[in-house]
């Protein structure tokens, strides 16, 4: 089955054994591949719009995986179901990810592993997570349509982490020999910088923060 490497990379981050839940499944291609692929029993699929979900009925039917994947028309974590402990999100802005699991704080405790994939404001989930009283188990950057899309495994226990280390990715910034990851941070520097520039001088601590994180991402660039 041929899926993008996004959505590849995410499904190869899934655990065995678990039971996942994906919230805007869209087409449902994640959760026919965990079943196809990797031979998932069982997968929940959900999305808030009927149109995707209902291509998504279909496009299970003609893999003939439809009774392995449960289908959920519902917002967010309300598409929970008993028994998932392992939750995924990708193509979603980062303010939105962000959103969902706050609206549930209380069944983020029955999810031993979340794996997301923003759009953007990548920093702000990671803080997010950790604030939710989860660590940092995996990080990786995948690059299509000349976009980098960074992947975070993020799993339930306590860990303390540096201003600096949830900007840059506490384990993206050991990969820094890798040249796609250095790619995404020569991207992410080159944006700063035209973000400085940009910055009116009254925008004294937003300029005070940028110049920061454009010093980190020289130095992990340069080690």
């Amino acid at each position: 089955m041929k899926i993008s490497e996004r959505l590849k990379t995410i499904a190869s981050l899934v655990p065995p054994s678990s039971y996942p839940l994906d919230i805007g499944c869209d087409h449902a291609l994640l959760s026919i591949y965990l079943v196809e692929e990797r031979n998932f029993l069982k997968v929940v699929a959900s999305d808030n719009k009927k149109g995707p979900l209902e291509q998504a009925k279909k496009n299970a039917s003609s893999y003939q995986v439809s009774d392995k994947i449960q289908f959920v028309l519902a917002e967010g974590l309300d598409a929970y179901q008993e028994g998932v402990d392992t939750l995924t999100i990708s193509g979603m802005g980062g303010l939105n990810i962000n959103r969902i699991l706050l609206d549930h704080k209380a069944l983020l405790k029955k999810l031993k592993t979340i794996i997301l994939s923003p759009n953007n404001y990548s920093v702000a989930v990671r803080r997010n997570l950790v604030k939710l009283g989860y660590f940092v188990k995996e990080e990786m950057v995948v690059k299509e349509n000349n976009l980098y899309y960074p992947i975070f495994v993020f799993e339930r226990g306590k860990k303390f982490y540096f201003e600096k280390d949830l900007f840059l990715g506490p384990i993206l910034k050991q990969k820094n020999k890798e040249t796609l990851v250095l790619s995404y941070y020569q991207k992410l520097l080159q944006e700063k910088e035209l973000l400085l520039k940009a910055l009116p001088s009254s925008f004294y601590q937003k300029r005070r923060q940028t110049k920061k994180e454009i010093k980190w991402l020289k130095k992990v660039l340069e080690s």
